[in-house]
């Protein structure tokens, strides 16, 4: 960095919330009284432990861990999924009382917060006592544990937070002192794996040792990156801490008194708010693509749902999925005690307005088509519009799904799964909704089965509808059976099937399944 001067490092504050990720799942969903309010709770990501609690650290559960060997270690260890929303959501509410006791706190990460300390050192006295009032705010927002560091800069801060004690939870570096601080710290503090593999190797495994190096090495030989790491080594932090800026309330509310019981009258109510919210949105130079519509009854009932847009949502669309989620569910009109009383609307998903702008001659044939499946979706309902999507599945009636109109396909199989024993290309080009009962003869008229090592009891010759016997097709040429197992593993569900492929004396490819001693025509290759 030869040449380029540091702007000195702003004093700050920086508050550290400890196990931030547990502390936010058990706000939200606090352990049942069967298990107990200190069970051992960890978060799992991809099979891995993502964050635990202190009991569960007690019992060797470690970070970084996988699910098996954590409850190895911790019999009674309950499991839950890490949701990042989840910290991000909980913490904007802590965010929002810091923001009415100190004002320009900066979200550097759900738990971590920073403060510029120089404000709230005047009002309370010093740094120290504006530290401990901080810690005394989240105490009583029922948060305990949390540690405040105060330092030249954010990383320094940070750092000082962090080696905060129970007893002494708020640790000030003096001015002009992070160098001192940070020097016996270690190097994986900067958060670069492959950095920090390249100091090992060198011997390098301090801060101290790294900020020690020139800068004009650091820089020749790590590029920009590096150096700015050197510079956090050596405590010249020259960020600046940029308040956090609340996102813009777009949501709006409805509420109704007295409580309306028909669709019809709850779809009128909403009109006015649904032309609102777009108008929102387009003063903010956005569009929805997604958004949850939340309905509560006079009586306490609740119904929530998230909808999808091919496109983005107008006026008329958001009516539209506020009176099919009331239809959809027998909400109205039929199955609800009470009254709507509120309606809330709420945007999940915004897309900036100028990707979403019609070109100046229109958008030809996918325009049109769009406007009219959403009208025909309008007339008939959510479900009365759907579109084909391919699915994972072994069988071509698990493949084949069904979408309502604008919604993203939702299904836990994958189609990127192998799938083994899954029909390989080409695929049949006609697949019947409901698999058609045949009979599959020998030459001598009798049943075709298969035995235990998948072998035909005879040659197939011909086939037909099982019902009726008649209209019978010769074979003129087959291939198979190739066996399908699936669930294997459970005596009531477990299911093998053996699918072959013919052609008729026609020249009409067919594919066979042969269930137990059931034989159905499940697809035509047309």
């Amino acid at each position: 960095m030869s040449g380029q001067q540091l702007s000195a490092p702003v004093r700050s504050m920086v508050l550290w919330i400890p196990d931030w990720p547990i502390i936010a799942s058990l706000r939200v969903a606090p352990m049942v009284p069967a298990v107990g309010a200190d069970a051992p709770l960890a978060l799992i990501e991809k099979g891995i432990v993502f964050a635990c609690s202190a009991a569960a650290r007690i019992e060797g559960v470690q970070r970084g861990i996988r699910v098996r060997e954590a409850q190895a270690r911790c019999t009674d260890l309950v499991i839950r999924p890490y949701d990042g929303g989840l910290d991000s959501r909980t913490f904007e509410t802590v965010i929002a009382s810091i923001e009415e006791l100190m004002p320009g706190v900066q979200l550097i990460r759900p738990g971590i917060a920073a403060i510029r300390s120089r404000g709230p050192a005047r009002y309370y006295g010093g740094e120290k006592p504006a530290g401990l009032a901080l810690v005394q705010l989240l105490d009583g927002l029922g948060i305990p544990g949390a540690r405040v560091g105060i330092a030249d800069g954010p990383f320094t801060a940070e750092q000082a937070a962090r080696t905060a004690t129970t007893t002494s939870r708020v640790r000030v570096v003096p001015p002009g002192e992070s160098d001192r601080f940070l020097a016996e710290l270690p190097v994986s503090l900067l958060e670069n794996p492959v950095l920090i593999t390249l100091l090992r190797r060198l011997g390098i495994t301090s801060l101290g040792q790294f900020a020690a190096l020139p800068p004009e090495d650091v820089l020749g030989r790590f590029g920009p990156d590096g150096a700015h790491l050197h510079a956090l080594a050596g405590g010249l932090d020259s960020r600046p801490i940029v308040p956090h800026v609340p996102p813009e309330e777009l949501d709006i509310r409805v509420s109704f008194e007295p409580a309306l019981d028909r669709v019809d009258q709850v779809t009128f109510g909403v009109r006015t708010a649904a032309d609102d919210f777009v108008q929102r949105l387009v003063l903010a130079h956005l569009v929805c693509t997604s958004l949850r519509v939340e309905i509560e009854s006079e009586g306490g009932e609740y119904s929530e749902r998230s909808w999808l847009h091919p496109r983005s949502f107008t006026a008329a669309d958001v009516v539209d999925r506020v009176r099919w989620q009331l239809q959809g569910s027998a909400e109205v009109d039929s199955g609800l005690r009470s009254g709507v009383a509120t309606v809330r609307i709420v945007p999940e998903a915004v897309d900036a307005i100028g990707n979403h702008e019609v070109g100046l001659f229109g958008e030809g044939p996918d325009e049109r088509i769009h406007n009219g499946l959403s009208r025909v979706q309008s007339m008939l309902g959510h479900e009365g519009v759907l579109t084909p999507h391919l699915s994972g599945g072994r069988s071509l009636t698990d493949r084949a799904l069904s979408v309502p109109w604008g919604d993203r396909p939702l299904t836990p199989r994958s189609s990127g799964q192998p799938w083994p024993g899954q029909l390989p290309h080409p695929l049949p080009a006609t697949v019947f909704a409901a698999p058609v009962p045949i009979s599959v003869q020998a030459s001598d008229g009798t049943e075709v089965a298969v035995d235990e090592r998948g072998a035909f009891s005879a040659a197939p010759a011909r086939f037909s509808p099982a019902a009726t016997g008649k209209n019978l097709r010769s074979i003129t040429a087959w291939a198979g059976p190739w066996p399908v197992s699936e669930r294997w593993w459970d005596d009531a569900a477990a299911l093998v099937a053996h699918r072959f492929q013919v052609v008729d004396d026609r020249g009409v490819a067919w594919l066979l399944v042969l269930t137990g001693t059931s034989w159905t025509a499940e697809a035509r290759y047309d």
